[in-house]
């Protein structure tokens, strides 16, 4: 549920940008407050995890996120939407410390766990904005938004009711619970989380971070506009296919780049199987180096490709979804290369701080050049995220072998 509405988000935009006036530098700022809340909040949600526990965390995010989704559809201008968005960053972000927490102490076969985690994670990325689009063939926005919130009151009645022990894999790993062996005021304390910090940011994390950074600054910048972006270049699908009567509503409603937009983030998933199976082959930080260049490659190629016609465009848009979720896995592999075990948490929560919070401006960045420059200008401003991410990767691939052939 968290990333169906994350990425119904950029389906909406297209519509917003429609009905109410406002230019992309506007909405992009606006969306990125949110965004950015839902990567700042990771850390405090941390930290409020441990203190409280993860079902408490878990049904106040999925509560938090219905009724900002209830909100949004009642919103009538872009302030009220800005309001909505910023609930519901603030609600999801709570979601990856408390979820992830749970897994690891709650789950006996933490792989496996992890891995259906992963999964329901890419069916709301990819299904998520196909639900909001096909709701729109027949719906105005507003009814398709609070449609979208009842699955989340089922899940939330499921989570109330539902029994099971947060700690019942603690003992696996020979660990106790943290919440059993220190007392509250050390788990909410400033001091400690200061040191910790302090500890974990050595130059190799810090690199990491700036590599995280650049992810989720482009990893915004693209995703955000790109279905009003393809509707530049999409012809209509009457010239190709023969869905339904021309003249009826649902043609009406039906844009073919909400469809291409879900395909590249359905083709994202085979993305993230093929960098994860990269990691345990080469160097992380060596496979990063390579995908972001890629991404360089794809980025400036993005507009010509999409001028070339329907299958050049479609080539591109799937080289893009792929690429761009093949970096997941490879710079999570990274993080964990440069972080003790013991502040593991800490390591994804400023992960989660820099891809996601940071990250967000991302959007505002591309709603600002889409206002100020052509399409073409962009994609090759933003194509500057990647293309420092591969620097940035290399110099600490680099950094990594001279320390391994000194303690060697």
């Amino acid at each position: 549920m968290v990333h169906t509405y994350e990425l119904s988000i950029p389906i909406l935009v297209a519509i917003w940008l429609v009905e109410f006036p406002v230019s992309t530098a506007v909405l992009g700022a606006v969306v990125s407050i949110g965004y950015a809340l839902f990567g700042i909040g990771a850390l405090p949600g941390g930290i409020l995890t441990d203190r409280f526990g993860s079902r408490t965390l878990i049904v106040g995010c999925l509560i938090g996120m219905g009724l900002s989704f209830l909100f949004l559809s009642f919103a009538t201008g872009i302030l009220t939407i800005a309001f909505a968005l910023a609930v519901w960053g603030m609600a999801a972000s709570v979601y990856h410390p408390a979820g992830l927490s749970l897994i690891s102490k709650g789950v006996d076969n933490r792989g496996s766990a992890f891995a259906y985690h992963g999964m329901a994670g890419n069916i709301g990325i990819a299904f998520g904005p196909l639900v909001t689009a096909l709701l729109l063939l027949t719906l105005d926005w507003r009814m398709a938004t609070r449609l979208l919130a009842v699955p989340t009151a089922i899940v939330i009645g499921y989570a109330l009711t539902v029994e099971f022990d947060e700690t019942a894999a603690v003992s696996v790993d020979g660990g106790t619970d943290r919440s059993e062996s220190t007392t509250d005021s050390d788990t909410m304390s400033l001091f400690r989380f200061i040191t910790d910090s302090r500890a974990l940011f050595t130059t190799g994390f810090a690199l990491a971070m700036v590599i995280v950074m650049m992810n989720g600054l482009f990893y915004r910048g693209m995703l955000t506009f790109l279905p009003d972006v393809l509707d530049q270049f999409l012809p209509p699908i009457q010239d190709y296919i023969q869905l339904f009567d021309p003249d009826s509503p649902i043609a009406e409603e039906f844009t073919l780049s909400s469809y291409v937009y879900v395909g590249l983030l359905t083709i994202g998933i085979s993305g993230q199987y093929v960098g994860g199976k990269l990691s345990d082959r080469i160097s992380s930080t060596t496979g990063l180096a390579i995908v972001f260049g890629a991404l360089v490659v794809v980025a400036i190629a993005f507009v010509p490709a999409a001028r070339g016609g329907l299958s050049t465009l479609l080539i591109v848009s799937a080289l893009l979804g792929f690429f761009l979720f093949a970096l997941q896995p490879l710079y999570q592999a990274t993080i964990a290369d440069h972080s003790p075990p013991g502040d593991r948490g800490l390591s994804y929560g400023y992960t989660y701080l820099m891809s996601f919070g940071i990250g967000a401006a991302g959007a505002a960045i591309a709603g600002l050049l889409l206002s100020v420059t052509t399409t073409d200008g962009t994609f090759l401003a933003l194509a500057v995220f990647p293309a420092l991410g591969s620097l940035f990767a290399i110099t600490l691939s680099r950094r990594d072998r001279t320390r391994k052939s000194k303690s060697t």
